[in-house]
C-alpha cells in the first residue's frame, strides 16, 4: 500500500472542503479534473444537485456560496482504494450552511462517494464527488431569536471586526458582547 498516495488523496479532499468554506474559488479549480462531475444529494434545491465540468462546478460555487452564505464542512473516516492512476474514496461528513439572506440554517450528514484521477502532472484530482444524505434538516433563523453571528471569516481572512483578540485573549468576550447588536443576523 502506497501511504504517500493515500495522504495525497486525503489532503486533496480536505483542500476541496476548505476551499469551499473559505470561498477560494481559484484554488479549488485545481482540485477537480476538467471533466469532473458532482451529484450532491441535498434537497435544498428540491432535487439532487448535478453538475458537469470544472467550469460549471466552480461557477455554481461562485454564484451560490457568496459572502452571505457561511459553510462548514467536516469529513473523516476515509476509505480509499487506489488502483494505478485512479482511486475511489468514501468519506463520512457533516456540514452546516447558514444562509443569512434566506434566513435559514441547513445541517446534515452523508457519505461522500468520490473518484480520483492522477493527471499527467502526477497530481491527484477529483473526477467525481457526490453523496446521498443520511439526514438533512433546515430551520428558520426566525425560529432562533437569540442566534447571533459574533465572528465571521471575511474575504481577506480576518474576522468580522477585522482584528483578533490580544495574545492573552483579553477583551474578546467584552468586545463580542458590545458588538452583538451590530453583527446580529437580521
Amino acid at each position: 500500500m502506497d501511504l504517500v498516495t493515500l495522504e495525497e488523496i486525503r489532503q486533496l479532499k480536505y483542500r476541496d472542503l476548505r476551499c469551499v468554506d473559505q470561498k477560494l474559488w481559484d484554488e479549488i479549480a485545481d482540485v477537480f479534473t476538467s471533466g469532473a462531475t458532482v451529484d450532491y444529494g441535498t434537497r435544498v434545491y428540491g432535487k439532487p444537485l448535478k453538475l458537469a465540468g470544472r467550469d460549471e462546478i466552480i461557477g455554481f460555487f461562485r454564484a451560490n456560496l457568496g459572502p452571505e452564505v457561511i459553510t462548514v464542512h467536516a469529513a473523516g473516516q476515509p476509505e480509499i482504494t487506489v488502483d494505478g492512476e485512479t482511486a475511489t474514496g468514501t468519506w463520512r461528513f457533516e456540514d452546516t450552511v447558514i444562509a443569512t439572506e434566506h434566513r435559514v440554517v441547513v445541517t446534515g450528514a452523508a457519505f461522500y462517494q468520490d473518484r480520483y484521477d492522477s493527471g499527467e502532472d502526477g497530481k491527484w484530482r477529483i473526477a467525481h464527488t457526490g453523496y446521498v444524505r443520511t439526514y438533512e434538516a433546515m430551520m428558520s433563523l426566525d425560529d432562533l431569536p437569540s442566534f447571533r453571528i459574533i465572528a465571521k471569516l471575511e474575504a481577506d481572512g480576518a474576522g468580522a471586526d477585522g482584528a483578533g483578540a490580544g495574545a492573552d485573549g483579553a477583551g474578546a468576550e467584552a468586545g463580542a458582547r458590545a458588538d452583538v447588536a451590530d453583527t446580529a443576523v437580521r
